[in-house]
């Protein structure tokens, strides 16, 4: 079996070095044995090794000696497989960690298991590799994971198992920014992974109890949290929610849709005078406001509503609960064009795992987050596996409904949205269970039949079944 030699065109990154890790990760599993990694300018041609080149054309030099088209669309990549010499180009650094990902998903998965009856599959780094072509790229900007901070266990597997399913968006709501929060933002940028903070904007567990005729100075009490505890992290925006988590669209005989709309426009432009071109987004439930869309209209346009309980599954919380999903679609695309063409959209999509709300109470105060022993998460895992295996048996069934409505979304914004996914207190850290990885897939590529991406997703090695 030749050796593998990695010819990387900068390490200048985080991002990039993430990209020669997990290609690293790939191979090893394969060869036992570390490829070579080496700078591009230390490359000499041999026969001794099977040479890997990656990064963009810019910084690898000796990728364009091999033609081909480079690739174009953000995050976006080229993988190319001539003559037992492996080409994975990124459009930039993103594409680069995103193609050697998929050099697994999509290139080592295709030939390895050959269908034959007597072995199903084969090391194909055995022999000479197979020639391949492929460009790809994301077809939503903003995928990811929204979840409670307090529910992480593990910032560090938790991010990295984003990265092997090509997330890059992470929400995490706090009661109180975490101690470690700069950490836990360096530690995502590094591997491509926007962090968006969350904390309330007059929500709690109970919205009823606030009296909305009299809100007096919350706006600038708000304003004054964001300045001392947010503002000086080097974050990618503000999540927040307001008192529109309730099943009635008024409190105290006031309209919700439009108390909120007055309160969160003022509210906001106390931000953005701190933060001009702020990423702000307004995490709005659907259920108080649905017949009162006029008033929403005139949010701030330099917010994005970020949509929640919208209706059936994917919005519910129950993914078999798919009974008016023609009327959730309808639904979508009106809000998806709500405030004009250029509006700023986004959605959180239920049906993964979620907090156990019996079991919940406020943190108390800031904490470094994210940093628990391997017997807290082992405990956890086992706490969490029945779950897993009902959201599993479901998503098998369902798995198309969630498919066409982001399909629906990206086609109706032209792919330019945020859609997170709900999964906390899953141990997600630990474990990557099918119905995420192939919530994952779905965000990536709309096109692809929902069958063809279970049977791709279910192949993967990393991949758990509950």
């Amino acid at each position: 079996m030749k050796t593998n030699a990695i010819v990387y065109g900068s390490l200048s990154t985080g991002v990039q070095k993430k990209a020669l890790e997990t290609l690293t990760e790939f191979l090893l599993d394969y060869t036992m044995e570390y490829p070579v990694a080496l700078p591009a300018e230390k490359y000499e041609p041999t026969d001794d090794f099977r040479w890997f080149f990656i990064g963009t054309r810019a910084q690898n030099p000796h990728i364009a000696a091999f033609g081909g088209t480079a690739p174009t669309h953000k995050e976006g990549y080229r993988i190319s497989v001539q003559n037992d010499t492996v080409v994975i180009e990124g459009c930039d650094d993103a594409g680069v960690l995103y193609g050697c990902v998929d050099f697994y998903n999509k290139y080592i998965l295709k030939f390895e298991f050959d269908h034959h009856p007597g072995r199903y599959f084969r090391n194909i780094f055995e022999g000479t590799l197979p020639d391949f072509e492929l460009t790809s790229h994301p077809d939503v900007s903003d995928r990811g994971i929204w979840t409670w901070g307090h529910v992480i266990y593990d910032y560090r597997g938790f991010i990295d198992n984003m990265v092997k399913l090509k997330m890059n968006t992470i929400i995490v709501w706090n009661d109180h920014a975490p101690v470690n929060a700069e950490d836990f933002i360096a530690y995502a940028h590094d591997r491509n992974v926007k962090v968006i903070w969350g904390f309330a904007w007059l929500w709690d567990t109970d919205c009823n109890k606030f009296n909305i005729a009299a809100l007096g100075n919350a706006g600038d009490e708000i304003a004054e949290k964001y300045k001392r505890e947010y503002a000086p992290l080097n974050a990618d925006g503000i999540y927040f929610q307001s008192f529109t988590e309730l099943d009635k669209d008024e409190i105290g005989g006031i309209l919700i849709a439009e108390a909120v709309t007055n309160f969160v426009n003022e509210t906001a432009q106390k931000f953005f005078e701190v933060t001009p071109g702020l990423e702000l987004q307004f995490g709005l439930h659907a259920t108080s406001v649905k017949e009162k869309l006029q008033y929403l209209r005139h949010v701030d346009p330099r917010i994005r509503i970020v949509w929640e309980n919208c209706g059936s599954f994917p919005f519910s919380y129950i993914p078999q609960d798919v009974g008016g999903f023609e009327e959730t679609c309808n639904f979508v695309r009106t809000i998806a064009h709500l405030r004009g063409e250029q509006e700023n959209f986004g959605v959180v999509t239920k049906g993964l795992v979620k907090l156990n709300w019996s079991e919940f109470t406020h943190p108390k105060g800031p904490a470094c987050f994210g940093v628990s022993s391997r017997e807290v998460q082992a405990n956890r895992v086992v706490r969490k596996h029945k779950y897993w295996k009902y959201i599993q048996a479901y998503w098998m069934t369902y798995a198309d409904k969630a498919h066409e409505m982001i399909r629906l979304m990206q086609q109706e914004r032209n792919g330019k949205l945020v859609i997170t996914g709900l999964v906390e207190d899953g141990m997600f850290e630990k474990h990557i269970y099918f119905p995420v990885a192939l919530y994952s897939e779905m965000l990536w590529d709309c096109a692809t039949p929902t069958n063809d991406l279970i049977n791709a997703v279910a192949l993967r090695d990393y991949v758990d079944f509950a």
